[in-house]
């Protein structure tokens, strides 16, 4: 527009100005050294403005041509765009609908001209892999790298789960220890962790990771506490094959009171100790446990307690004894089997006999408890508390549903 103005302009002050220097225009003479111009002032103006016209109508007509050679560039940019945006959303509801082999081709087919390719290439590499087809995975993945280069979140999370498909544990186990180092706090990549320690029987690396998660919004307090029962058992294991039950108490005197609050851990810890034969710490820590805990925390370590092997003047006996004598009937009997076992494995059979008495009369008498008092009554000759004992054992063959016996063909009734 200031172009056009600026024509008309001169154009306009040349015809105001053409009569006032008519016959006395001068001349202008343009000399090179084979040709020789010569023109009036006024020509020179009207070839300048000629001129100029020229180049403005040249140059509107190349940014026209430059204009409709982008739109038609745009044109197939956004129909290619639309293409790969229905082609995207077609894939997903065949990966939703288990097709995978239509899906990874939907999605990856024009996964550059997506909105979000690297997103496209992701879930193509994902609906590859549920296919099987490891090769095409991996190098769905080579081209999302090449486009959201290092430190890529959604890519790296993806790259640790399909090489945990792929059943890679060793390369997943890398991958997702360097993803923590890139996104500690996110959920997705805590959870990937854990399922791979937990596969790969990583414990102190599990053990860490949930010290540091503790118990957050995506693990619930029943998840949570598995994990810690499977990092317990799994060090315990790991360190009594490795370092014996020396190891095992050197390792118990260094745990954090979270750890050593635990009944779960403590009752683990006794029942290796007693698999190692060493009676003698096993009776120190469950000694310890029975003082810190009540009777309605200490179920899981009554079983072990049948399993000890305790000096008759041992402190434990006497605290078992005390705190029978305070329990209710349910804990009491606990108690009263837990002495019974004990004293019977140290041949005191008459001091074995009142608790076994006491646990025989009651609802909680397992088979277990009626062969350990059936022992200790023969060795005491009690031939009373043998015929309970047998009776007993009697009438609980006779509660048990017996399956019904087939007829036989022989035994079938005949048809008239």
């Amino acid at each position: 527009m200031f172009r056009v103005l600026f024509l008309m302009l001169v154009l306009l002050a040349g015809l105001v100005a053409g009569p006032y220097i008519a016959g006395h225009q001068g001349y202008v003479r343009i000399e090179t050294d084979a040709k020789v111009i010569e023109m009036s002032l006024v020509m020179l103006v009207v070839f300048f403005v000629v001129t100029l016209a020229l180049i403005y109508g040249l140059e509107t007509l190349l940014r026209k041509l430059f204009s409709l050679s982008r739109g038609a560039y745009n044109w197939f940019g956004n129909r290619k765009r639309k293409k790969a945006q229905q082609q995207t959303l077609e894939g997903l509801m065949k990966m939703s609908e288990g097709n995978y082999a239509k899906a990874e081709k939907l999605i990856g087919k024009n996964a550059k001209h997506a909105d979000e390719p690297i997103l496209n290439l992701i879930k193509a590499a994902e609906a590859a892999q549920q296919n099987g087809d490891d090769l095409t995975a991996n190098k769905y993945l080579i081209e999302a790298s090449k486009l959201a280069g290092k430190d890529n979140i959604a890519l790296e999370i993806a790259r640790t789960r399909i090489l945990m498909q792929q059943g890679k544990l060793p390369a997943a186990r890398s991958a997702v220890d360097s993803l923590l180092e890139l996104a500690p706090n996110n959920e997705d990549a805590n959870r990937l962790a854990i399922q791979i320690y937990q596969d790969s029987k990583a414990y102190k690396a599990l053990d860490k990771l949930l010290d540091d998660v503790g118990q957050r919004s995506f693990l619930s307090a029943q998840e949570f506490e598995a994990l810690e029962h499977f990092v317990d058992d799994g060090l315990l294991d790991e360190i009594l094959h490795e370092e014996g039950q020396e190891g095992l108490l050197n390792w118990w005197e260094q745990q954090p009171s979270r750890r050593r609050k635990s009944v779960y851990t403590r009752v683990a810890l006794v029942t290796r100790l007693i698999d190692s034969d060493d009676h003698e710490s096993a009776a120190e820590l469950a000694l310890e446990t029975v003082k810190k805990f009540e009777d309605e925390q200490l179920a899981p370590l009554f079983a072990q307690l049948t399993r000890l092997q305790v000096p008759e003047d041992s402190k434990l006996i006497k605290v078992l004894d005390k705190r029978a004598s305070k329990a209710i009937e349910e804990y009491s009997d606990d108690y009263a089997r837990a002495l019974g076992y004990i004293y019977t494995r140290e041949g005191l059979f008459a001091k074995a006999k009142p608790y076994f008495v006491q646990v025989i009369n009651h609802k909680q008498c397992t088979a277990q408890d009626r062969i350990m008092a059936l022992h200790m009554a023969e060795q005491l000759h009690d031939e009373e508390l043998i015929d309970l004992i047998r009776e007993r054992n009697l009438k609980e063959v006779n509660m048990q549903p017996q399956e019904p016996t087939p007829l036989l063909p022989e035994n079938l009734p005949r048809a008239e």
